[in-house]
């Protein structure tokens, strides 16, 4: 029998994203899908002492069964390297969807500005929709089909309870600390990645780092996507996908 294919989400969004392409999936993976949603996200609702990538990824493994491939967008991706990390019989190989293992821009790194990070945690106590929507904006930058990403988006993610404070808060901490370029570099677990060449939030140039990090890791780029290919590049995205599986 097939692995299970495990879809992870981004941050502030929840497994309603996958639906617009989890019937496809489904069909490459003999119904063998499981969208999940990350601890705090949707409806998986949580107390968490501190919500780390360790103490969050731990609760999420237990969801997960050995030998399953993880599929992970953005902060789901870094989510799916720290349980393969840490739970290695769980993960048979992982698929970064506009993810890397690590997100803020340094000298050596391209990344998200650390101002822009900062901003996100100033404004989620204020103004906690506004900074998702503006969220979701970033994400469809630079695509062409850009306002209709953001509808379908929104409309996905209400279907679902909106995220809990501490897992927002976490969330951006973990995007803006959490460095797994060690582990990266010398996974024994195949990861493979898609990315759009277009992304605001994982810029192109980070793709190149990333293979020089891990000469094993393979990717595909789409050439007008950006930091939802899934959505904006259905069908590139499923036969970029395909020949991953």
């Amino acid at each position: 029998m097939q692995n299970e294919l495990v879809l992870l989400h981004g941050w502030g969004m929840n497994k309603g994203v996958w639906e617009v392409i989890q019937p496809e999936l489904e069909f490459l993976c003999n119904n063998n899908v499981k969208s999940l949603d990350l601890p705090g996200y949707g409806e998986h609702s949580c107390k968490l002492t501190a919500y780390t990538l360790h103490n969050a990824a731990k609760l999420l493994s237990k969801q997960i069964k050995p030998n399953s491939t993880l599929m992970g967008w953005s902060l789901g991706g870094l989510f799916s390297l720290y349980i393969a990390k840490h739970w290695p019989d769980k993960v048979s190989k992982v698929i970064l969807v506009a993810s890397t293992p690590f997100f803020a821009e340094q000298d050596d790194w391209s990344g998200i500005k650390a101002d822009v990070l900062n901003t996100f945690k100033e404004q989620l106590v204020s103004h906690r929709d506004k900074t998702i929507e503006r969220f979701l904006a970033i994400q469809a930058m630079g695509s062409q089909s850009a306002k209709d990403d953001i509808k379908q988006l929104k409309k996905l993610l209400k279907q679902y309870p909106a995220p809990q404070e501490d897992a927002l808060t976490g969330g951006l901490e973990i995007l803006q600390q959490d460095d797994l370029r060690a582990f990266f570099s010398d996974c024994e677990v195949p990861i493979k990645g898609v990315f759009g060449r277009l992304d605001a939030l994982v810029p192109y140039r980070a793709i190149a780092k990333m293979h020089a990090l891990n000469p094993q890791f393979e990717y595909e780029v789409l050439d007008k996507a950006s930091h939802a290919p899934f959505i904006s590049h259905k069908e590139e995205f499923l036969k970029a996908i395909k020949s991953i599986l």
